[in-house]
């Protein structure tokens, strides 16, 4: 692993002046070796002028959140991370990387900057929209799934060095994370365990840190990983639909039940202990019968009125 070194930059203000006199003055002996045939001053124009040239390359400048790689001749210099204008050894290769933070959608297409042979820029580099991806959960259920990472660069070193494109390589690798996470987990469960859709703040703990864990290679750092799109895929959709329908009204009936054999034993017992009427075990159940068909019926029930004795 390429280790980041810190590399603090001298002010390019009084370089700058330098390299401007310099070239001016290379200018104005040029002129008066001419005028004179003055051949050192001729020379000395030449040495001057180039040199001061030369040295007007070191100067850059570094917007805030961004940051200058340095190579000499291919080694490794060092890192300038504060922002400001400074001037370095003109024969540096200064690689920008932006340490701001950034976010991307799963599923999207990147296209490259594109350039004429005059090297102007006819095509911006841009992203796509993200797109769903279609995975199969851990039952077997193809499923639509996508989600939005955010991430910054925090090891300029890394990024440079030891993977070939960074910012493709946090596209590739959080694809096959979530690939990898949505195959471990259902899309729903009914045993408590963790679900895609029961339990999301938790499978996005889990996403980043399954993020983070291929990205620690590319001194990158991620801040978030949300799901932004889940779903069945449209061709088991309308099943699935039906599925959860029917479990929700097997869960409503449940409850139902529940709920109404309760009222009827109080009833019952309420009953009995106030002496309001004494029954046998017949009536007792032809009483829960007809109690448990009002309460759980999902229909308003229609009373009927015995007009005679409680025996006939």
């Amino acid at each position: 692993m390429t280790e980041e070194r810190i590399y603090h930059p001298m002010s390019g203000w009084f370089p700058l002046a330098v390299c401007l006199g310099g070239v001016l003055s290379a200018v104005l002996l040029f002129i008066a070796g001419a005028v004179f045939s003055s051949g050192p001053l001729m020379f000395l124009a030449f040495i001057i002028g180039p040199s001061c040239l030369i040295g007007l390359f070191g100067c850059m400048a570094i917007a805030p959140n961004q940051a200058r790689v340095l190579l000499l001749f291919g080694e490794y210099k060092g890192s300038v991370m504060q922002s400001g204008f400074f001037w370095v050894n003109p024969f540096f290769t200064k690689h920008k990387i932006s340490l701001r933070i950034r976010n991307f959608e799963t599923g999207s297409v990147s296209s490259p900057e594109q350039k004429d042979a005059a090297g102007n820029v006819t095509h911006a580099k841009s992203r796509s929209t993200g797109k769903p991806s279609k995975v199969n959960d851990r039952d077997g259920n193809p499923i639509d799934i996508s989600t939005v990472v955010v991430w910054r660069v925090v090891n300029t070193a890394e990024a440079m060095f030891e993977v070939d494109d960074y910012e493709d390589f946090v596209s590739v690798q959080s694809e096959a994370a979530l690939r990898n996470l949505a195959s471990r987990h259902p899309y729903d469960s009914e045993d408590h365990e963790v679900s895609l859709r029961g339990n999301t703040t938790e499978v996005c703990d889990q996403l980043r840190v399954d993020i983070q864990e291929r990205l620690d290679k590319a001194g990158v750092e991620v801040i978030e990983a949300r799901i932004s799109h889940l779903a069945y895929s449209p061709e088991i959709a309308a099943a699935m639909l039906q599925r959860q329908q029917a479990q929700a009204v097997v869960a409503a009936r449940t409850k139902i039940v529940e709920g109404a054999v309760g009222m009827v034993e109080m009833a019952l017992d309420h009953l009995a202990e106030r002496k309001v009427v004494e029954l046998d075990n017949n009536y007792r159940a032809s009483l829960v019968s007809n109690l448990l068909v009002v309460l759980c019926s999902d229909r308003h029930t229609q009373p009927v009125v015995n007009t005679g004795s409680s025996y006939s």
